[in-house]
C-alpha cells in the first residue's frame, strides 16, 4: 500500500528529488492534519479549513429520502489471489478511472504507476467482489462492472499513443441496458476488445518485470498464459458501513445483502412510512436507474406531503436587469483548461494571448475548471468589478454547460443571452487529438469567431404564459396506471387513455415478479384504486387522432367509438407499453409444444394439460434479441426463464430442465436466482450465435440439437416442451411521435432527451416517458420510471406561469409575401398567415405564436424572401462568426 501511495504522488504531484517525495509522502500519508497549511494556500477554491468543527443540526421535515449510495469492494480482502496491494500495476476500476480523468493524478494520460511507461496490453478481471459467495459473500451481481469495463477499454484506446490489447475476461457479459448492446458489439467488432470467458483467480508478479502473469483456463478446457502491463479489477458494490448504520438507527428492513428491503410493486418505499430510498442502497444498478428512482422517491415524498405543498416554498430572484443597449461593448473572455481535455491538447495560455487582442475584449483569463462554482463566482465577481456587458466562455458543449453560465450571468443583471460560447473541447481538442499545433490554431478561431458574434449580441425578453395543472397519460398499463395515481394523488386532475378494452396491458399475462411478488393480485389493486379515483378520468377503447400545443398548453384530440372529444392538459406522459416478439423460429406456431414466456405463464395460470407429466422441458434464450435486425437486450428473458424454469423444477424435482443461453444476465439480486436454479440441478449449456441450436418436431417429443461449448461436441436433447426467451419489441409509435414530434431511435423505442440525466423526458418540454415504451425492463423499474415521470410532470403542472424561450423566429413584414413556405416547414405549427393592413391594403403575411415556437430555424432556411429569421441568430451574427473565421 505504502508503494501504491507513493507511485501515486510521484504522478499527480511530480516530484523528482528524493526530500521532494519525503514531503509528499508525509503530507499526504500521516492520518492527522499537519499544520504546515500548504494545503490551504494551494486549494483554489478556499475549500480547506483547519478549525473547523461538527455541526449537529436539528431539520424539520415531513419526509426523508434516503440515497446515500454504496462502497466499491476493497481487493485487499482477496490479496492472496490479486497482489492488490503488493503490486503497482494492479489497481481497482476506479482507480484506473482516475487515471483515465482529466482531472486526475496523470491529468488524463495513460499510464501505469510501476514506471509511469504508457501500456501495451491491459487485462480486466470481471466480477471481483460480485457473483462470489466463496470468498467474500457478495452472492450478488453488481449490474455496472461489465459496461464501465468496456467503456475504460474503449477510452483506454482512446488515451493510447500506439495500439492498446484489452482483454476482459469474464463470466457473462451483461450489457443489458438501452443501447448497451450496442456499445458491446462495438468494442468487439470495431475497437477490437477481446472478451474471454474465464474467471482468473490468481495474479502472477513476473519476478525482476513490472509485467503481471494471468493464467486461466479457456473454453475448450487448455490452459493459457499471457503477460499484460497492467491488470484492472472491476470491482463490485457493496453497502457502506455507515449506510447501514443510519439505516439500522431510523429502524428501516434491510435484505441478506444489507441493501434496503423493497418490494417491485413499491419500489422506492422502505419499512418506514414517509421514509423513502433510491440509487444503489436499494440494490446495485446503473445511473439511469439511480436517476429514474431518486424521481420516483421526490413523487412519493411530494403525495406524502401534498397537503403542506408551497408552505415553506421560496422562490430564487435575480437583480434587476441592467439595460445594455446603449453601452459599449465589453466582452469578458474566459478559456477553460479543464485538465487534458482542453489543455493537454492546445495550448491554452496562447489562446489567452489571443483573444486579448479581439475587438472590445476587456478582459481575458484561463481557469483550470470554468464549471466549477468557484470559477463561477469567480466570473461573476469579474463581471462586476470590470462592469463587463457581454461574455465569452471557451470550453466544452453549450449543451450542457450554456445554462450553468447564463445563470451566472443573470447573478450579475446581466440578460442571459448576452452568452457565448465557444466549443473548444468537442469540436476541437476532442476530434484533433493528434494535431496539437493545429487544435490550438482552431480553438483561436473558434473563440475570434464567438467574440465577433458576442459584439452583436443583444438582450431577448423572455415572456411568460398560464399553465394548465392537469395532465394527459397515454397507456393503461402498470406504468401509465401508476403514473396518473402519482400525479392525481398530488392533486392534479389526470386523464388515462387506454386503446384496449381493459386496464393492465402487459402485466396481465404475468404471474409472479422475479422477488415472488403475485403480479395479478397487485395489478387488480391498482386497477381498482385508478377506476375509483376522483381525480382520474379513465377513457378505454379509445385512441389519439390528433396534438397541438406546447409545454403547458397541450391540446389533445381523441377518438372513442364514433365520437371525437379534445382534452387540454399541460403535461403528457406517455407509457403505451410494447410487445412479445412472435418468433418466426424453432417451430413456434407450428407445434403446440412450442412456447414463449407469455404463453407459459398463461398455461401455468390456468393448469394447462401440456405441463402434466412433463420429463424434460428446454428454454431457448435471445429469441428475436440481439439479432442484426434487433440488436439489444430484452433484459427481463433470463430472470424469467430462470424463474420458470425453477418453477417447474420445484413442481417435479426428478424433471430435466435445461437453458440455452448466450450470457446469463440475471443483473443484481436475481443472481440468487441463478445460483438456486444450478443448485437445483437446472442444466445451463452456452451457445454461439453463429451456431444457433435446431429444433426439430417428434410425435412424442421434440429433439434440440445444441454444441456443448465443455463438451466440444453436438447433442441432441429429447423435451416435452420448449419454451422460447422472445425479445420484447415496440409497437407502432410513429403515429404518436409525428404528433408529438417525439423522437424514436433505432430500434423504434422512444428516445429520451438524455440517456443518464433526463431518462423520463423528451426533448419536447412537457411530454415525459415511462415504461416499456422507453425500453425493456422488469416490473420495479417501470413503476419507478412512471413515478418519477409523475414527478417531472408535477413541476410543470404546479406552477401557474412558466417563461417561454427567448430564442424564437419572428416574421419580417416588409419583406414577407404570404407565399406560406414557412408555415409548410415549420414542424411544431408555430406559423401562421395572417390578413394585415399596410398602407390602405391587406396583405396576407406570416406571424410566429412564440409559446409554440422552438427556435429551430426551419421557416428561415425555407422563406424565399429572408423574412423570416431567429432571434439571437440573424445573419449578420452568424456571418460575422463566418467572416471572422476567414480572418
Amino acid at each position: 500500500l505504502e508503494k501504491r501511495t507513493k507511485s501515486f504522488q510521484e504522478v499527480e504531484l511530480g516530484f523528482d528529488e528524493p526530500a521532494g517525495r519525503e514531503e509528499a509522502e508525509r503530507c499526504l500519508n500521516c492520518s492527522f492534519c499537519c499544520d504546515c497549511y500548504q494545503c490551504v494556500e494551494a486549494c483554489q477554491a478556499g475549500a480547506i479549513a483547519h478549525d473547523q468543527q461538527p455541526l449537529d443540526l436539528d431539520l424539520e421535515v415531513g419526509s426523508v429520502i434516503l440515497c446515500p449510495g454504496t462502497d466499491g469492494f476493497d481487493p485487499a480482502r482477496m490479496e492472496e489471489f490479486y497482489a492488490y496491494t503488493q503490486h503497482p500495476n494492479v489497481m481497482t476500476s476506479l482507480e484506473f478511472e482516475r487515471i483515465l480523468s482529466a482531472s486526475g493524478p496523470t491529468m488524463g494520460h495513460l499510464v501505469r504507476l510501476s514506471d509511469h511507461k504508457e501500456p501495451k496490453k491491459i487485462a480486466w478481471l470481471q466480477c471481483v467482489g460480485s457473483r462470489d459467495t466463496n470468498h467474500c459473500a457478495n452472492g450478488y451481481c453488481s449490474s455496472v462492472c461489465c459496461m464501465y469495463a468496456v467503456k475504460e477499454a474503449m477510452i483506454a484506446k482512446e488515451h493510447s499513443s500506439e495500439a492498446l490489447d484489452c482483454a476482459i475476461f469474464n463470466m457473462d457479459i451483461r450489457t443489458f441496458g438501452k443501447d448497451y448492446e450496442r456499445y458491446y458489439e462495438r468494442a468487439r467488432h470495431e475497437e477490437g476488445v477481446r472478451f474471454i470467458k474465464s474467471r482468473v483467480h490468481t495474479i502472477d508478479p513476473i519476478l525482476g518485470s513490472d509485467d503481471l502473469l494471468l493464467k486461466y483456463t479457456d473454453e475448450s478446457g487448455q490452459m493459457q498464459e499471457e503477460t499484460f502491463d497492467l491488470v484492472i479489477l472491476s470491482i463490485g458494490l457493496q453497502p457502506s458501513p455507515s449506510a447501514i448504520e443510519t439505516a439500522k438507527r431510523i429502524d428501516i428492513d434491510l435484505d441478506h445483502y444489507q441493501f434496503i428491503q423493497a418490494d417491485s410493486f413499491t419500489p422506492v418505499h422502505t419499512s418506514r412510512e414517509g421514509v423513502f430510498a433510491s440509487g444503489t442502497f436499494l440494490g446495485p444498478k446503473d445511473i439511469p436507474a439511480s436517476v429514474a428512482e431518486a424521481g420516483a422517491a421526490a413523487c412519493e415524498a411530494s403525495i406524502f406531503l401534498s397537503d403542506s405543498r408551497g408552505s415553506l416554498v421560496r422562490e430564487k430572484t435575480f437583480p434587476q436587469e441592467k439595460d445594455v443597449r446603449d453601452e459599449e461593448v465589453r466582452i469578458g473572455v474566459f478559456v477553460c483548461n479543464c485538465g487534458s481535455n482542453i489543455g493537454g491538447i492546445a495550448n491554452v495560455p496562447a489562446i489567452v494571448e489571443f483573444a486579448r487582442d479581439l475587438p472590445n475584449v476587456r478582459h481575458v483569463e484561463e481557469n483550470q475548471f470554468s464549471c466549477s462554482q468557484d470559477t463561477q463566482n469567480k466570473i461573476a465577481q469579474t463581471i462586476g468589478e470590470l462592469g463587463l456587458n457581454r461574455v465569452v466562455v471557451a470550453a466544452c458543449t453549450p449543451r450542457t454547460h450554456e445554462p450553468l453560465f447564463q445563470e451566472t450571468i443573470r447573478e450579475t443583471g446581466l440578460n442571459p443571452y448576452l452568452f457565448e460560447m465557444a466549443n473548444i473541447r468537442n469540436q476541437c481538442t476532442w476530434v484533433h487529438s493528434k494535431e496539437k499545433d493545429a487544435a490550438t490554431a482552431k480553438a483561436k478561431d473558434l473563440v475570434r469567431m464567438s467574440v465577433a458574434r458576442a459584439n452583436l449580441l443583444q438582450p431577448l425578453q423572455q415572456p411568460t404564459i398560464g399553465v394548465n395543472n392537469s395532465a394527459l397519460v397515454l397507456g393503461g398499463g402498470l406504468s401509465g396506471m401508476t403514473a396518473a395515481l402519482s400525479l392525481a394523488e398530488q392533486g392534479f386532475p389526470t386523464t388515462l387513455v387506454e386503446s384496449e378494452s381493459e386496464l393492465g396491458g402487459q402485466a396481465l399475462k404475468l404471474i409472479a415478479t422475479w422477488d415472488g411478488s403475485p403480479v395479478q393480485e397487485r395489478l387488480q389493486s391498482i386497477i381498482r384504486r385508478v377506476r375509483e379515483h376522483p381525480a382520474i378520468d379513465l377513457r378505454i377503447e379509445t385512441t389519439i387522432t390528433d396534438a397541438r400545443g406546447f409545454v403547458g398548453n397541450f391540446s389533445t384530440t381523441i377518438a372513442s367509438r364514433d365520437t371525437e372529444e379534445t382534452i387540454e392538459h399541460g403535461a403528457l406522459i406517455l407509457a403505451v407499453g410494447a410487445e412479445e416478439y412472435k418468433p418466426a423460429e424453432y417451430l413456434y406456431g407450428q407445434d403446440d409444444r412450442v412456447l414463449t414466456h407469455l404463453d407459459l405463464d398463461a398455461c401455468v395460470a390456468k393448469g394447462d394439460e401440456r405441463l402434466q407429466g412433463l420429463r424434460t422441458a428446454v428454454f431457448i434464450q435471445c429469441v428475436g434479441s440481439r439479432e442484426p435486425e434487433r440488436p439489444y437486450c430484452s433484459k427481463i428473458c433470463c430472470t424469467h426463464s430462470i424463474k420458470s424454469a425453477l418453477h417447474l423444477k420445484d413442481s417435479n424435482p426428478e424433471m430435466n430442465v435445461l437453458i440455452i443461453y448466450r450470457d446469463i444476465r440475471t443483473y443484481g439480486e436475481r443472481e440468487d436466482l441463478y445460483q438456486e436454479a444450478r443448485r437445483k440441478g437446472i442444466i445451463f449449456i452456452r451457445y454461439e450465435p453463429e451456431r444457433k441450436p435446431e429444433v426439430s418436431s417428434r410425435e412424442t417429443s421434440l429433439k434440440v440439437k445444441v454444441r456443448d461449448h465443455v463438451l466440444d461436441q453436438v447433442i441432441e436433447i429429447e423435451t416435452d416442451l420448449l419454451i422460447l426467451a422472445s425479445a420484447v419489441v415496440p409497437r407502432d409509435n410513429e403515429l404518436l411521435a409525428q404528433l408529438y414530434k417525439l423522437s424514436l431511435n433505432e430500434d423504434r423505442f422512444f428516445m429520451e432527451a438524455h440517456p443518464k440525466l433526463r431518462p423520463v423526458e423528451f426533448a419536447t418540454e412537457g411530454i415525459f416517458l415511462a415504461g416499456i415504451a422507453h425500453y425493456p425492463k422488469p416490473i420495479e423499474e417501470s413503476i419507478a420510471q412512471a413515478q418519477a415521470a409523475a414527478s417531472k410532470a408535477a413541476v410543470v403542472l404546479s406552477r401557474k406561469e412558466i417563461s417561454v424561450e427567448g430564442v424564437i423566429s419572428h416574421i419580417n413584414d416588409v419583406f414577407c409575401r404570404g407565399c406560406g413556405e414557412c408555415v409548410q416547414a415549420c414542424p411544431y405549427n408555430a406559423v401562421d398567415l395572417t390578413q394585415k393592413e399596410f398602407e390602405d391594403k391587406i396583405r396576407t403575411v406570416a406571424y410566429v405564436q412564440a409559446a409554440l415556437c422552438k427556435g429551430c430555424g426551419a421557416c428561415a432556411a425555407a422563406c424565399p424572401t429572408g423574412a423570416a429569421s431567429v432571434y439571437h441568430f440573424e445573419d449578420e451574427k452568424v456571418l460575422s462568426m463566418v467572416e471572422a473565421a476567414l480572418g
